[in-house]
C-alpha cells in the first residue's frame, strides 16, 4: 500500500527590535547569560508588561508581505503551563484574534534543493498560511553533564509565530518553503533569520495516511529544529518510520518527538497537549490592539519582494531566468548587482562576471558579498573595458585575479601591466600583412579549404603583437585578405 504524507510547520521567528516585547531590556545575541534582565521578563510579582510598538509594526509588515490579512483588532492571551524557562509559567501571546490571518508562501525553484530542482512535484506551488501571531521567546536551556543552566536574556525577545497549513507534500517542499520563508523576512528586515543564533526555529507536524484516504492521519510533531537541511532529514525519517508501522498494523498516538541529527531518528519527548491542556485567556494586563493606528506606516515600509526583484532583473537587464534567481536570492547580492549595472553597457556581462567568477573568488576566500574587495564600480568598470575591446577575456581574467588581491581598480593596472589591446585597424592590418607573408604554408592550406590554418596564421599575429591585438579585429582582416 502506498502513504501518503502530510505535512505543515510553525515557524518561530525572532524580530529584529532593539528591545524586548515587554520591557525595555535590550535584544541581543552572545551577551553574558542573565545581563539582559528586568522584573518584568523574569516575571516578578507585579511587574506589568508594556507593548513594543515595533514589533507588532514589524509582525504586521511580515504579513504584508506574505499576503496576509491584518485584522482591525488583535489581542493578547495568555497561554498558561509549566516549563523551567518559562519565567512567569504562563505566556504572552496571541490565541483566537492574532494579527496576521492567511497569507501564502510561494515556492521557486531555487528554494529547493540542489539534488531535487529537476524534479519538482508543483512548481511555482503556494503553501497557504493559516496565521501568524506575535508572542514573548522563552530563555534558553543548556544541559550539562550533571546539570543544567537558565539564561533569561532571551526570555521576553519578540517571536512571530507563522504557522502553516498542511500543504507541504514533502521534505522537499518543506525546505524549499523554509528558504523561501528566511528569504522574504531577511529582504523585510524583520529578522535576521539567523537559526544557529536560534532567531530562526521550527516545529514540523508530519502525519501519513493510506493512499485514498482524505482523513489526514494522526499528526506527530518534531521540535525546535534549528537548520534547514535537518529538517529535511527528520521528515524524511519520519515519514519512514510511520509508514512502517502503519505497514505493520501498528496506530499512530498523537505526541511530540525531538530530532538527534548524529544518530539520524526521532525520539518521543511526550504525549501532545491539546489547546485545553494551555487555558488560554486574555490578558489582564493588556488592552487590545487597533491594528489601523499603524497599518499605513507599515505599508510604507513593504519592500520590493525577491519574486518582484527576480521578475524586474530579466525585464530591466535582460539576464536569465536562473540568473535573476540567484542573483535576487541574497539581498546584500542583488544590491551588489544592481549597483555594478547601473552604468554597464551590457548588464548580462556584469551578471555572468559576478555569478561565475567573482562569487567562485568569494566562496575561495571564505569571504561574502558584504567584504568583497573588488566594489560594484570596479567591476563594471572592469566588464566595460572587456566589453569595449580595450582588454581581452583572458587579460579581463589576469586584471580580475590582482583587482581581487589588492583592490585596486581595472584601469590601473591595465596601465600598469601594459594590457590594453590593440585595436587599430591599421596597425593590425601590417600585422596581418607580416604574418601571412611568413606563413605560406598555413595560407595554402587554407585556401585549398582547411579552414582551421587559419588559427596558425592568427597566432602569429598574436605573436607579433605580444598579445595586444583584438582578437575579433584579427580574425576579421585575415579572412578579407586570405579571400583576396
Amino acid at each position: 500500500m502506498r502513504y501518503i504524507p502530510t505535512i505543515g510547520l510553525e515557524v518561530h521567528v525572532q524580530l529584529k527590535t532593539r528591545s524586548k516585547m515587554f520591557c525595555a531590556c535590550p535584544v541581543g545575541f552572545g551577551a553574558e547569560p542573565n545581563t539582559q534582565t528586568c522584573p518584568v521578563c523574569l516575571g516578578f510579582p507585579g511587574a506589568l508588561p508594556v507593548m513594543n510598538e515595533e514589533a507588532l509594526k514589524m509582525t504586521a509588515l511580515a504579513g504584508l508581505m506574505l499576503g496576509c490579512e491584518i485584522p482591525e483588532v488583535c489581542k493578547f492571551d495568555r497561554k498558561n503551563y509549566f516549563y523551567p524557562d518559562m519565567p512567569k509559567n504562563y505566556q504572552i501571546t496571541q490565541y483566537d484574534q492574532p494579527i496576521c490571518a492567511g497569507g501564502a508562501v510561494p515556492l521557486h525553484d531555487l528554494a529547493y534543493p540542489k539534488d531535487a530542482q529537476k524534479s519538482i512535484a508543483a512548481p511555482d506551488k503556494k503553501v497557504g498560511l493559516t496565521r501568524i501571531h506575535l508572542e514573548e521567546d522563552v530563555a534558553k536551556s543548556t544541559h550539562f553533564e550533571a546539570s543544567s543552566g537558565i539564561d533569561f536574556n532571551r526570555a521576553g525577545t519578540p517571536l512571530m509565530e507563522i504557522v502553516s497549513e498542511p500543504e507541504i507534500d514533502s521534505p522537499e517542499e518543506a525546505f524549499a518553503y523554509l528558504t523561501a520563508l528566511q528569504q522574504i523576512l531577511i529582504y523585510g528586515d524583520v529578522s535576521d533569520a539567523d537559526m544557529e543564533k536560534g532567531q530562526l526555529r521550527c516545529d514540523c507536524n508530519v502525519s501519513v495516511r493510506p493512499e485514498g484516504q482524505t482523513e489526514f492521519g494522526t499528526k506527530i510533531e518534531i521540535k525546535n529544529m534549528n537548520s534547514i537541511s535537518a529538517v529535511r532529514r527528520a521528515l524524511a525519517y519520519e515519514i519512514e518510520r510511520q509508514t512502517a508501522e502503519l505497514a505493520r498494523g501498528e496506530a499512530q498516538v498523537q505526541s511530540t518527538r525531538r530530532w538527534d541529527d548524529d544518530a539520524g531518528q526521532t525520539f518521543l519527548m511526550r504525549k501532545k497537549e491539546s489547546s485545553q491542556d494551555y487555558r488560554y485567556f486574555p490578558d489582564p494586563d493588556l488592552l487590545p490592539v487597533r491594528t489601523s493606528a499603524f497599518i499605513d506606516e507599515v505599508r510604507a515600509r513593504r519592500p520590493e519582494l525577491p519574486a518582484e526583484k527576480r521578475a524586474r532583473f530579466v525585464t530591466q537587464y535582460g539576464v536569465t531566468d536562473y540568473d535573476a534567481s540567484v542573483l535576487a536570492s541574497d539581498r546584500a547580492l542583488a544590491r551588489y548587482f544592481e549597483e555594478a549595472a547601473a552604468g554597464a553597457k551590457k548588464p548580462k556581462s556584469v551578471a555572468n562576471w559576478l555569478l561565475n567568477d567573482l562569487l567562485s573568488a568569494l566562496a575561495a576566500a571564505d569571504k561574502t558579498i558584504a567584504n568583497c574587495p573588488i566594489s560594484p564600480s570596479q567591476l563594471d568598470e572592469l566588464v566595460n573595458l572587456i566589453d569595449s575591446g580595450a582588454i581581452n577575456g583572458k587579460q579581463g581574467k589576469e586584471v580580475f585575479a590582482e583587482m581581487f588581491a589588492s583592490g585596486r581598480g581595472a584601469a590601473v593596472i591595465v596601465e600598469e601591466k601594459g594590457l590594453r589591446q590593440e585595436s587599430d585597424v591599421g596597425a593590425i592590418e601590417e600585422l596581418c600583412d607580416q604574418a601571412i607573408a611568413a606563413s605560406p604554408k598555413a595560407v595554402a592550406e587554407f585556401k585549398a579549404g582547411k579552414t582551421q590554418a587559419i588559427n596558425a596564421i592568427k597566432g602569429q599575429v598574436m605573436k607579433l603583437s605580444q598579445g595586444k591585438a583584438n582578437a575579433a579585429v584579427v580574425n576579421e582582416i585575415l579572412l578579407r585578405k586570405l579571400a583576396e
